[in-house]
């Protein structure tokens, strides 16, 4: 059902909670981890990479990629390359993440795949995959008929809203995992890098929240093949 508010102000407090929740886990990573590092004799500076790319990445970008059409007033065309480039670089910088996790634990001798985390996130990056692949076809390039369009739209739009929410679990999940295993190496439980933790978390979920308002609320205008109110 369509939510009968403007979503240009919900789009607002995406852009905030962006820039918070990267400098969050900026903060983290390099004040509290030590930093980053590809290579690196100390590991856990390579590890700190996966969760600056995922957050920045998959679910920053990735939010931003999905209410382009509800927060720019540009021709549909302009919106739509827009669109298309920011879940290309989405995509892109969450491979990287994986890849950094699969690199420490393989630098590390530290089992892969073992976790829920890890599961849904290389289920959340086919999924997010396959759904880039399948809109740059139809929508883009070699693009469908106005009929296919038309029918396929709806069913674009769920499943990547679908995708998107999964992926902010899995990030909620991988903070809460990584938290844990700070704790139990003896990090305070009430601690200032407990609590950004925390918040960080906190803060991605109501991101994703404000994101599936904005994409769920009115567009400035109306255009053909658009994210239009979900109803």
């Amino acid at each position: 059902m369509a939510i009968a508010v403007p979503a240009l102000p919900f789009t607002f407090v995406v852009h905030a909670l962006a820039v918070i929740g990267a400098v969050f886990v900026l903060v983290w990573v390099l004040h509290f981890r030590g930093g980053i590092a590809w290579e690196a004799t100390n590991k856990s500076l390579i590890f700190n990479l996966h969760p600056v790319l995922m957050l920045i990445g998959l679910i920053i970008i990735g939010g931003e990629a999905i209410i382009s059409y509800k927060a720019l007033i540009w021709r549909k065309e302009v919106k739509k390359l827009i669109h298309l480039v920011l879940h290309a670089i989405a995509l892109i910088l969450g491979c990287i993440g994986i890849y950094a996790a699969f690199k420490y634990h393989n630098e590390s001798s530290i089992a892969n795949l073992y976790s829920l985390h890890s599961w849904l996130g290389i289920s959340v990056i086919v999924l997010y995959g396959i759904q880039w692949i399948y809109g740059f076809l139809l929508f883009f390039y070699p693009g469908g008929t106005d009929a296919l369009r038309s029918a396929s739209l709806p069913w674009h739009v769920l499943f990547g809203l679908f995708v998107y929410v999964l992926a902010v679990a899995t990030a909620a999940i991988g903070f809460l995992e990584k938290l844990t295993f700070l704790e139990s190496s003896g990090l305070a439980k009430y601690g200032s890098e407990a609590l950004l933790v925390n918040f960080t978390a906190v803060l991605t979920i109501i991101y994703g929240a404000f994101v599936i308002l904005s994409v769920s609320s009115q567009a400035p205008a109306e255009d053909d093949y658009s994210y239009s109110a979900i109803e």
